[in-house]
């Protein structure tokens, strides 16, 4: 942004965020002072700006959580919504080279721009750049994205950093051996988290409801909970881990062969992360 004048010695601005100033008049070199002077510290203006940052800043931050949300649920996104918002430098910087579906879904690529007339510019595997022209694209989850090796390297070759976890996200796939009536995985049970887990849940982005902990997806045209149960003292910061589970929200519980590949993952993913485990139950892939 421009540089605003506040009196006839300083001009301000945001410089990565922050309030920055400089001096103004013809000696004036141009460049930020490395501190705010004294004299701007309660000055209106500086007060304004200060607030514009905390609304970039948590714009920029609903702006991750709804893409994350997308690619999460692997929800199709109308084109023209993208279109919309990628001028938005907060939209792209969530948006940018993540993996984007358009018509056929065995033809990911790394979404590098959005044109006026709503055409996605995408890098495919054969490292050309093409342009889809969908009614809507999929950020599809990792375990629905075809080809999901060649992507990964693919991707450290190009140098590409994801804003959201996309490709280098923990996935989880769901046992072969699952008995047919059983309803919840036992394997996180009893397990000691050394700290509050009610607020280690919400800083992970999990809902804490009660004593349990969890998390959604929209999975095969319904909302899909996995929850954790836990037992933490009032007066102790020792919590204890038990059973997850999962169930349509406001539907049935679900048997373990009947939760998706999405549901699955991003339940084990949840319980992984609050136990502290640096990986899954032996079928992490």
């Amino acid at each position: 942004m421009g540089w605003l004048a506040v009196g006839e010695s300083y001009e301000i601005s945001l410089v990565d965020g922050k309030v920055a100033a400089r001096s103004a008049g013809p000696r004036a070199t141009g460049r930020p002072l490395k501190t705010l002077p004294k004299v701007l510290r309660d000055a209106p203006e500086v007060d304004r700006l200060r607030q514009l940052a905390q609304w970039l800043d948590r714009h920029a931050q609903e702006c991750l959580n709804r893409v994350n949300t997308w690619v999460v649920s692997s929800l199709p996104v109308p084109t023209g919504l993208l279109t919309r918002v990628w001028p938005d430098p907060a939209w792209q910087d969530a948006l940018r080279d993540l993996v984007v579906c358009g018509d056929d879904p065995a033809e990911p690529g790394f979404l590098r721009d959005v044109t006026e007339t709503g055409d996605l510019r995408v890098v495919n595997l054969d490292g050309e750049t093409v342009r889809l022209s969908p009614a809507s694209a999929t950020l599809p989850h990792p375990v629905r994205l075809p080809h999901l090796a060649d992507l990964r390297e693919f991707a450290e070759q190009l140098e590409i950093t994801q804003r959201v976890e996309q490709l280098h996200r923990g996935t989880w796939g769901r046992p072969a051996d699952l008995r047919d009536r059983e309803t919840t995985v036992t394997d996180f049970r009893g397990t000691a988290v050394p700290s509050r887990l009610a607020a280690r849940a919400a800083t992970l982005g999990f809902r804490v409801s009660g004593s349990r902990v969890t998390c959604r997806v929209w999975e095969d045209g319904r909302t899909i909970e996995a929850a954790i149960w836990f037992d933490e003292g009032y007066w102790d910061s020792e919590a204890t881990l038990g059973a997850l589970s999962w169930s349509v929200v406001d539907g049935p519980t679900l048997r373990l062969v009947q939760v998706g590949p999405v549901a699955w993952s991003e339940g084990m993913r949840m319980a992984t992360a609050l136990s502290g485990a640096a990986t899954g139950t032996g079928n992490k892939a």
